[in-house]
């Protein structure tokens, strides 16, 4: 693993880094052991063909959380990130051998919440299966890291994602108006046990799973910032 000072340069130039072996294979197990073991048919639990999802994945299987949060990830979360970060969401994706799900490139500019309130800077509400979803000010937008957690090894074949370095500094930055004469598309394979760390506003895509394998991740994003006048994250989970 390269050193956390030059991981904390490259994720605040390029808007994420992949690291590996945060995770013994004995850890990727007990994980997916409990993963396994819940009870899908859960409302939170979304199963097709192409797809099996639990949103609130920290909520809706909390035993997770101790093998997930281990003493190397804490330590990266704090030397990256900074002090004070909790889980403000958390989404396990199961990506078949044979689906052929895309995803095209775009920026996370969503976050979670537990209600619909009338708020300054607060716009393009949504609501999905009782769950709201609104686009905050920049400001909580650049608060939030998203962890992604490989439980296989993935690669452009099985749907790895691709990013385009530095585009997170550019805030709202709409894919029909990429100059690709000027940008540089970048894959960013992940080793089963490691994990990606990336920022919300990162331009990036997934493309079809083509080598008949498996990719499951955890997406865990996390944040140090409160949301004003009574508005709450959907989740809210501190980490130690």
């Amino acid at each position: 693993m390269k050193d956390l000072y030059t991981l904390k340069s490259n994720l605040a130039t390029d808007g994420f880094v992949t690291i590996p072996g945060i995770y013994t294979s004995q850890e990727i197990d007990t994980i997916l052991d409990t993963i396994n073991s819940a009870n899908s048919e859960n409302p939170n639990f979304k199963k097709s063909n192409g797809l099996f999802a639990i949103r609130q994945f920290l909520k809706e299987i909390p035993e997770t959380k101790e093998p997930i949060f281990n003493s190397q990830l804490k330590n990266i979360i704090s030397n990256l990130f900074g002090d004070h970060f909790f889980v403000v969401k958390s989404i396990y994706f199961d990506k078949p051998e044979q689906s052929n799900w895309f995803v095209s490139y775009h920026q996370d500019l969503t976050i979670s919440v537990d209600k619909k309130l009338d708020i300054p800077q607060y716009t393009l509400w949504t609501v999905k299966q009782n769950q709201y979803a609104v686009q905050p000010p920049m400001a909580i937008l650049n608060s939030i890291y998203t962890v992604r957690i490989h439980l296989d090894d993935t690669n452009e074949h099985n749907g790895a994602l691709k990013v385009i370095p530095g585009s997170h500094k550019k805030e709202i930055y709409r894919p029909e108006t990429i100059d690709w004469g000027k940008e540089t598309k970048t894959t960013c394979d992940v080793e089963k046990g490691g994990i990606m760390i990336m920022r919300p506003l990162l331009l990036h895509s997934s493309e079809r799973t083509t080598n008949h394998h498996k990719r499951r991740v955890i997406h865990i994003e996390l944040s140090n910032e409160q949301l004003p006048s009574g508005l709450n994250w959907a989740e809210h989970l501190e980490i130690n």
